[in-house]
């Protein structure tokens, strides 16, 4: 189970309920460096074409939920021998094992709102990218009832 929710430090949930949302799936690595304010997606990968306000974050461990959202504040270009949010590091832990690409769109995020109520997975799971509203996140106790609103 995730804190954040509890901390008196955390941010409020208030996004417009109707405002526009990419849901992905992150493992521990990737959703520590969403903590830091950035998520990095291979260029290929249509998220980095399509528009959304915000983004959530469908953790596989340690809660297997989707837990937090963040506003995206920019979506900043980087190759792999070029100037950019990620360094080397970023780029063994978080492209490597999932793309050979040396080109990614990192989305740079404000601070990570936590859901009051996380969608559990239910036998469901996230694949590729969800697009939905901020009033689905809230609504939705599960990742089925949110794959039943969501677009893909």
């Amino acid at each position: 189970m995730d804190l954040d929710r509890f901390g008196t430090d955390s941010p409020d949930d208030d996004a417009p309920g109707d405002a526009s949302v990419c849901v992905v799936a992150t493992q521990s690595d990737t959703f520590e460096r969403c903590r830091d304010g950035f998520y990095p997606s291979p260029r290929s990968y249509q998220r980095t074409r399509k528009s959304f306000e915000y983004m959530a974050f469908y953790r596989t461990a340690p809660v297997s939920a989707v837990t937090h959202y963040a506003r995206v504040t920019d979506r900043v270009p980087q190759r792999r021998d070029g100037p950019g949010p990620m360094d080397e590091a970023d780029w063994e832990e978080l492209i490597d094992p999932f793309s050979d690409e040396d080109e990614v769109v990192v989305f740079t995020l404000d601070d990570l709102v936590p859901l009051d109520a996380p969608a559990a997975n239910d036998g469901n799971g996230v694949r590729g990218a969800w697009y939905c509203t901020v009033a689905d996140l809230r609504t939705a106790p599960t990742l089925s009832a949110l794959a039943d609103r969501a677009q893909t």
